[in-house]
């Protein structure tokens, strides 16, 4: 692991920061546009954890910016390279998978992370926030941004087009998300889908960002940690394989 992938990386990065009114502005927008409708209705009725709902609601919209951005630069990247056929350019030379998915993986994480930043520094302006533990947030971050990062990576090998890729994003990255404790505390739901919640591998990243902020959470961050981790590790142990055999990617 050496110049190839630092340059793929390279390339990675590049490829999202050379249209950054698409990829970073747009995201940011879109997390705005949710706090002020979600905020205009709800802070003058609503605190969590003592604090204003518009307060609360900040960093569920940065942690959700950062995972659906990491994952949509990973999937688009490669569905892109498949469907314009430029990817045996990269199959061809001589990089190794490892490298390969590192590269799709940080360059994901990357633009999560920018995403992320920026959400963090526009929403600023709306509400007081706490920042009780700094690592916390940026361990939850990165964490989140590598899993969404590496589940990018298995949803633009496996897709063939971009309905696929599309079908996939809809049916379980957006659902997953939106029911992951962003706009509200798991607590405030029937037994059921709290049940439920503690299935999804999300939860546990937005809540553990979410206590950097304000010290306060539905689960320990430890086993958000835990949790985050054993997700990582499994999906990228999945990856690694699927790269290894080719699968969907050489002939």
């Amino acid at each position: 692991m050496g110049r190839e992938f630092s340059t793929l990386f390279y390339k990675e990065t590049l490829r999202f920061w050379k249209v950054a009114f698409q990829t970073v502005a747009a995201p940011v927008l879109t997390a705005v546009l949710y706090l002020l409708i979600f905020s205009h209705v709800l802070d003058n009725h609503v605190r969590i954890h003592d604090v204003p709902y518009a307060a609360f609601l900040i960093p569920g919209l940065v942690m959700m910016s950062v995972l659906q951005n990491a994952f949509a630069n990973s999937s688009s990247s490669l569905i892109q390279s498949k469907v314009t056929g430029n990817i045996v350019f990269v199959l061809l030379a001589p990089v190794s998978y490892q490298s390969f998915f590192l590269a799709y993986v940080l360059a994901a994480v990357l633009r999560g992370f920018v995403v992320g930043v920026c959400v963090l520094l526009v929403t600023l302006w709306f509400a007081p926030m706490q920042f009780v533990a700094p690592w916390w947030i940026f361990v939850f971050a990165v964490l989140g941004g590598a899993v969404m990062g590496s589940l990018g990576v298995v949803a633009g090998i496996w897709a063939d087009k971009f309905d696929q890729l599309a079908a996939f994003q809809n049916f379980l990255i957006m659902p997953l998300t939106f029911l992951s404790g962003v706009f509200y505390l798991i607590h405030s739901l029937p037994s059921f889908w709290q049940n439920l919640s503690h299935w999804n591998p999300i939860f546990y990243m937005i809540d553990g960002f979410r206590f950097g902020f304000f010290g306060v959470s539905d689960v320990s961050p430890w086993q958000s940690l835990a949790v985050g981790s054993f997700s990582l590790s499994v999906l990228s142990a999945f990856t690694l394989v699927i790269l290894r055999r080719g699968y969907k990617l050489r002939a």
